[in-house]
């Protein structure tokens, strides 16, 4: 784990005070998600992903994890920055609501682009292990 993520891991662990061990690891998953954005590590998303994940974000059409993973790994786009706060983890035995504030840095066929989203991911646990089932964003308030 590099010292800018534990960094941040340390920090909503600190905000949220004393977690649950299913919400550090839902924490701790947040960050593998963004990490793998930046680093292009369609496996640490394949890992984390459910099967039967459906993405839906602004200005691109619903995706299903084999669409997403497949626009991951051509190379298409490339993140310079990947960072969520205003993090909040709610857990419900077997599922999951994490949501907060997403602002990336992205190239697209040679154009930089900025998001800043409000983001909503449905966890739920499948066999001991937390998976992503629903990640659905919109743009945020100015």
């Amino acid at each position: 784990m590099g010292a800018v993520t534990a960094v941040v891991l340390l920090m909503v662990v600190s905000q949220e005070g004393a977690q649950t061990p299913d919400a550090r690891e839902l924490t701790r998953l947040e960050v593998v998600w963004n990490e793998a954005h930046e680093r292009g590590d369609a496996e640490a998303l394949d890992r984390v992903w459910a099967d039967d994940l459906e993405i839906a974000v602004p200005r691109m059409k619903v995706m299903s994890k084999s669409d997403a993973l497949a626009f991951f790994r051509s190379g298409r786009m490339k993140f310079e920055r990947y960072r969520t706060s205003d993090l909040s983890v709610r857990v419900y035995h077997d599922a999951a609501v994490v949501t907060g504030r997403l602002q990336r840095e992205r190239t697209v066929g040679g154009h930089r682009l900025e998001d800043d989203w409000r983001f909503t991911k449905t966890y739920v646990r499948q066999a001991g292990q937390w998976h992503v089932v629903a990640f659905h964003a919109s743009e945020a308030p100015p």
